[in-house]
């Protein structure tokens, strides 16, 4: 038996989910909520919204924040689209990556499509990230030339969309085949310099191609079903150990700030300093920065000319949580891009491996640093960045975290029936959510001279 068989059997026998994953579910939809809200007009959302539109036409699957429908597999590219422009979307240590904005879109998508009972997206959310997770972390990160999730992701989001259709397992087995097999390999991500594109890790990519993958297997078309038995590739205890008994969906942390993940040890850090010292950032003669070696494998640049080039640069994130605060670190405008001041700061910030810190990653992502004054060292570790299972954000936070996001984009009412929405999420009950994820923003529509919805819109 083959094991996307095995995974295929546990979901197809699944019937219920435990109390701390069923609550972890309803805090990721908060949370993707609000990353999909701030990426709603990124260029690249806007992109993709008219690429969808015009690939796949009509359907009952809804784009979020507009009057849109089109296609299961067109409505979860745009809004994975949209959920993760601003790396605000969650990840999973043990993944070293962000299965949220690929599985969450791809449940809603599908049971939207599907007109499934709301009582099932949670479960199938949690086992969009069982089988995510559980792919991702049984690789050898040792030989891995890049960690982007799009390789990855789209097992979930098969897995979890072909439960919701209520699939027999042979047709699970053959969706799970072919969307790891499909999925974008993203060749160019390990070698390219140019990190600041609209590609980024590839995760709409996976969740649409996952998506017609189930389509393809309930069509009765097949794939390499054996391609996670690869031992050389995949470790199999990791991907079958205590599966449906620990739920990976337990383990995801929750970003505060709109980059790379790696960075957040060093705000935090550096964060915390300027509080405690009341340090002026015209004082600071250097900081020296302690992580691991992935992290120096980033663009870093410190004058980034984009603003996916800026969330993949641990010294201009630093230097900005530093010249402009921690509200501004939820998304990286064009116009913090030109901050002379961040700029300036960002050419004085050094990166340094520490092989212990080295040792730890992917398990964790920590920090050390050293801001050097005139009169002055100050020295600050971080071993975990707020967010992470061991130093959460809990809901409180990540309902401030939306209140951020939602005050410049929503009318006072709509973002109020987004808050009742999660009032009602938090109680089990789904389907104000998606009834408010539905409703059009009017600061982000206009009409052309047709009459038609368009796209050339900005909030």
């Amino acid at each position: 038996m083959t094991i996307a068989r095995q995974f295929a059997d546990f979901l197809f026998e699944f019937r219920a989910l435990n109390g701390p994953a069923v609550e972890q579910a309803k805090t990721a939809m908060m949370d993707l909520t609000t990353a999909a809200l701030a990426g709603a007009n990124e260029d690249a959302t806007v992109a993709t919204r008219k690429a969808a539109l015009s690939v796949w036409q009509h359907g009952n699957s809804p784009i979020w924040f507009t009057p849109h429908r089109t296609s299961a597999a067109g409505a979860a590219l745009v809004n994975s689209t949209s959920a993760s422009s601003l790396d605000l979307d969650d990840g999973h240590r043990a993944a070293a990556g962000h299965p949220g904005a690929s599985i969450i879109p791809a449940v809603m998508a599908t049971a939207a499509e599907c007109k499934c009972s709301t009582n099932r997206i949670l479960p199938a959310i949690a086992l969009g990230y069982e089988i995510a997770v559980r792919v991702a972390a049984s690789r050898d990160f040792g030989t891995l030339t890049t960690l982007v999730s799009g390789p990855w992701v789209g097992y979930g989001a098969a897995a979890a969309a072909a439960w919701l259709r209520g699939l027999e397992p042979h047709a699970i087995e053959q969706a799970i085949a072919i969307a790891g097999s499909t999925a974008p390999n993203l060749s160019a991500i390990a070698y390219s310099k140019v990190m600041g594109n609209h590609v980024k890790e590839g995760i709409p990519w996976a969740t649409a191609t996952a998506l017609v993958a189930v389509e393809l297997a309930a069509q009765g078309f097949t794939g390499p079903v054996d391609l996670l038995d690869n031992e050389s590739v995949f470790n199999r205890s990791r991907l079958l150990d205590g599966l449906g008994a620990e739920w990976t969906i337990n383990g995801i942390y929750f970003k505060p700030y709109g980059c790379c993940r790696w960075a957040h040890s060093a705000i935090d850090a550096v964060l915390a300093l300027k509080a405690e010292h009341g340090t002026n950032t015209a004082d600071i003669d250097a900081i020296e920065i302690d992580t691991f070696s992935w992290a120096l494998r980033l663009n870093n640049e410190v004058a980034p000319r984009t603003t996916e080039s800026a969330q993949y640069s641990v010294p201009f994130c630093v230097a900005m949580a530093l010249t402009k605060g921690a509200e501004a670190m939820v998304q990286i405008t064009d116009k913090d891009l030109t901050h002379s001041g961040t700029i300036a700061l960002a050419r004085r910030i050094q990166l340094r491996i520490d092989p212990g810190f080295d040792a730890t990653f992917p398990q964790s992502v920590p920090a050390r640093v050293v801001i050097r004054t005139k009169n002055e060292r100050l020295f600050k570790e971080v071993l975990a960045p707020m967010g992470e299972p061991t130093n959460p954000m809990g809901w409180a936070k990540l309902e401030n975290k939306f209140r951020n996001v939602a005050q410049p984009r929503l009318e006072e009412q709509h973002l109020e029936m987004f808050l009742a929405a999660f009032r009602d999420l938090r109680d089990g009950e789904l389907g104000s959510l998606m009834e408010t994820l539905q409703r059009p923003i009017p600061r982000l529509l206009s009409t052309d001279a047709c009459g038609r919805d368009n796209d050339h819109y900005r909030l």
